[in-house]
């Protein structure tokens, strides 16, 4: 069992950011889960919640994805489910804004908690933390 931490730019004026996606492999089977921004669009989804929209590590149009941080054992555990009851737990299913959030980043970031911080180019990464004040 492993989880792993993965993103790619975004495309046109907002390249300098960043949308994120978290994997759960457990042997050959793989599920990637992220939010996008179009409710219910493909793969299983919980309103913005997604898992396999997309090829596990699929960027996003022509940005190549890029591996960011992995984890193992009983974090990788951990991990794996808060990952999938988030279409139970996480508060911002129904709900994108591209800026401040809800958006991708603020679900990794709330996925993760405290066990990574996002970088600076992961805009609503932050959205969880301030939503709590």
């Amino acid at each position: 069992m492993t989880v792993e931490l993965w993103a790619a730019r975004l495309p046109g004026p907002f390249r300098f950011a960043e949308h994120c996606w978290l994997l759960v492999r457990r042997g050959e089977q793989v599920d990637r889960w992220e939010v996008w921004q179009d409710a219910d669009f493909g793969g299983d989804s919980w309103g913005h919640v997604h898992r396999n929209l997309m090829a596990p590590t699929a960027g996003i149009r022509n940005h190549p994805a890029y591996w960011l941080h992995q984890w193992h054992g009983e974090p990788a555990d951990q991990l794996a489910q808060r990952i999938e009851d988030a279409p139970n737990s996480y508060p911002w299913c129904g709900l994108y804004r591209y800026v401040p959030g809800p958006n991708s980043n603020t679900f990794v970031q709330w996925c993760l908690e405290d066990r990574y911080r996002l970088s600076w180019r992961s805009v609503g990464a932050g959205y969880a933390r301030r939503a709590r004040g």
